[in-house]
């Protein structure tokens, strides 16, 4: 039977939902990229902790699984610290296959917006079995401003 005169043979018809959800067509001017998505993703899943001592900013990220020359540490826009890797999934040996799969593999990042009182030209980045500790000293305080003495002369 020929469903053409139905106007079935549209090239909607032909058309996968992940070539629709792909395509640029649905997309507003305002709406998140794909890449966007990905990067809110690895941040959520992400841990970290963040904590300030008198002279520096200490902060603790999970990275397991990660080797020192897999993480990259770098700052932003001047005031971003971005912490970033990526783990890769085992190599698969011959005969061998997946019972069940839980730990989790691909990207991992985290930003923060760092304070103004930051010194980034002093960031040491440190990783100890799987735990990464970025540590960001703090610009001292100006020292206060003595007063300036005049002396009062007679007229």
């Amino acid at each position: 039977m020929d469903i053409r005169f139905l106007g079935l043979d549209s090239p909607l018809l032909h058309t996968s939902l992940h070539d629709v959800l792909h395509s640029d067509a649905h997309k507003s001017a305002g709406a998140p990229t794909s890449t966007y998505v990905l990067d809110a993703k690895a941040m959520a899943a992400t841990p970290a902790d963040v904590k300030e001592y008198p002279n520096s900013y200490v902060f603790v990220v999970d990275m397991p699984g990660l080797k020192p020359g897999d993480i990259k540490v770098q700052v932003e826009d001047d005031n971003v610290l971005l912490i970033s890797g990526e783990r890769k999934r085992e190599e698969e040996r011959e005969g061998a296959k997946y019972v069940r799969m839980e730990r989790r593999v691909g990207k991992l990042m985290r930003k923060f917006a760092l304070p103004e009182n930051a010194n980034t030209d002093k960031i040491t980045a440190v990783c100890e079995e799987g735990v990464l500790r970025v540590t960001v000293e703090k610009v001292p305080p100006p020292e206060p401003k003595k007063p300036k003495i005049i002396e009062v002369k007679v007229g």
